[in-house]
């Protein structure tokens, strides 16, 4: 069985060292020296912990079948060696966002913000994997936690991306937001 429930613990352990703590939008998280990323809600590093955030994956939300299609066929796993960077960048949106049916946040999202078709164009450099937080059964911190792994020689696209989303009207119902970027050792 694939998990679906992931933890970030940002504490002293963990596979991941932390390069920055950034706050984009909103309060900032805790600096922290490393991150541990793990299935399931005890990460080993959880102990001692500045701070842990959990989000579950699930299905593609906002997406017609034709757009899931292609992200399969390009979107490369994680894990892979070479992609020793990495971003965790959590995300809370407003009330005014989820008061929003749904089919208008898809028109915000994809018809106007074109934020499938923005990622797409990094593929397959930039791996990535969406974890859902207003999924789970308690108040969480963040709606989305979005990680990203890239080699380093995919940095500056990397940060293409993010500033392209960042400039959408999508970004427009982001009221907290977090930058972590991260090295594997």
């Amino acid at each position: 069985m694939t998990p679906r429930l992931f933890s970030f613990a940002g504490g002293e352990g963990g596979a991941w060292r932390v390069l920055r703590v950034s706050a984009v939008l909103g309060d900032p998280l805790a600096g922290v020296k490393r991150l541990d990323l793990a299935a399931g809600s005890n990460p080993a590093a959880a102990r001692g912990a500045a701070w842990i955030l959990r989000g579950i994956t699930s299905n593609e939300r906002y997406v017609t079948r034709p757009e899931k299609e292609r992200l399969v066929a390009i979107q490369p796993p994680l894990g892979r060696p070479e992609a020793t960077r990495a971003a965790l960048i959590p995300i809370r949106k407003s009330d005014a966002w989820w008061a929003l049916p749904q089919d208008e946040r898809r028109r915000i999202f994809e018809e106007r913000s074109r934020h499938g078709e923005t990622g797409l164009r990094y593929l397959p450099a930039v791996a990535r994997r969406l974890h859902h937080c207003r999924d789970l059964g308690e108040p969480q911190p963040f709606d989305f936690l979005t990680w990203f792994e890239y080699a380093p020689a995919d940095a500056a696209a990397f940060e293409e991306l993010v500033a392209a989303l960042r400039a959408t009207e999508e970004w427009a119902y982001v009221e907290r937001e977090v930058d972590i970027r991260l090295s594997r050792d």
